[in-house]
């Protein structure tokens, strides 16, 4: 995948390196340590501790180390990946007489407090339709690639998939799904809509995939993906499908506990976007139903 040769998002809020306590009292003794570190550093001690103070006070975040260089190209990736839904998204909105409203996209490190609650790393990047912010912890791709997820496309498409969601909370999907979960009459129903919605950002993410492809040709001369990259995608949908992950977790697999859908229709579907370049294709909702 060239995504060297685009541009970088400007809305990404980077907080890596931080750590996030909710509010509430410090220590004496942290306080006293962080004033000790400041006469040794040449600092106000003073005022070192009254900003670690007001920092926990707040539950606001307090920087703990610099990003390495390896986060650091991480980082470079998710900024241009974000750059591409962005500008294609833009488009096939226009198309449709609308206007797209791009995701915030935040860098954490361990853990991240959004509008959703605090998350840590194990949760994996997710979206909150409650803030319309994508968080993604960059240790995720080393992750991706010991579940199976190779190259860069791999990662493109966890990364389309989220902004997937972001497309869905705009067109009123996301709120139509909780509706209907709040209403449903089991478990396992309120998880058949969860795959359902899972399974359409899946396809969304082929759509993008497709356009920025195509979009990319236009421009330039040269495609976005290199060949093989969309069979890296397939693998990647297959590697964390919901029967896969709980195979390699030792449990056996139950689909009326599975919340974003089997190896095989992770991979269908984001072919189908691929495939068609039409968000009409995605509607898994009526696939399920028939229509």
């Amino acid at each position: 995948m060239r995504w060297q040769q685009g541009r970088r998002s400007t809305n990404v809020e980077d907080r890596r390196g931080q750590k996030v306590k909710k509010a509430g009292a410090i220590g004496g003794g942290t306080a006293l340590l962080m004033g000790g570190l400041g006469l040794l550093l040449g600092g106000d001690p003073f005022y070192l501790i009254m900003m670690v103070l007001q920092a926990f006070a707040q539950g606001q975040p307090v920087q703990t180390r610099a990003p390495t260089a390896e986060e650091n190209v991480a980082a470079d990736f998710v900024t241009s990946v974000l750059a591409y839904t962005e500008d294609t998204w833009a488009e096939i909105f226009a198309e449709e007489g609308l206007q797209y409203e791009p995701a915030t996209l935040v860098l954490f490190t361990d853990v991240v407090n959004s509008a959703c609650g605090f998350n840590t790393a194990a949760t994996g990047p997710f979206y909150c339709p409650l803030d319309g912010n994508v968080y993604i912890d960059v240790g995720f791709f080393d992750e991706l690639q010991r579940l199976g997820g190779e190259g860069d496309f791999a990662g493109a498409y966890v990364i389309a998939h989220e902004v997937g969601h972001h497309v869905q909370n705009l067109l009123g999907t996301s709120s139509r799904v909780q509706q209907a979960q709040r209403a449903a009459r089991s478990r396992a129903d309120a998880n058949a809509l969860s795959v359902l919605l899972e399974l359409q950002a899946d396809c969304y993410a082929g759509v993008w995939a497709s356009h920025a492809n195509e979009r990319e040709q236009r421009a330039s001369g040269v495609p976005l993906l290199d060949d093989g990259d969309l069979e890296e995608g397939l693998e990647t949908a297959a590697a964390i499908g919901d029967d896969r992950l709980m195979r390699q977790a030792g449990r056996a697999a139950r689909p009326e506990s599975f919340t974003h859908g089997s190896s095989e229709q992770r991979a269908y579907w984001l072919a189908t976007g691929f495939r068609t370049g039409e968000i009409g294709a995605c509607d898994t909702f009526a696939a399920a139903s028939g229509g």
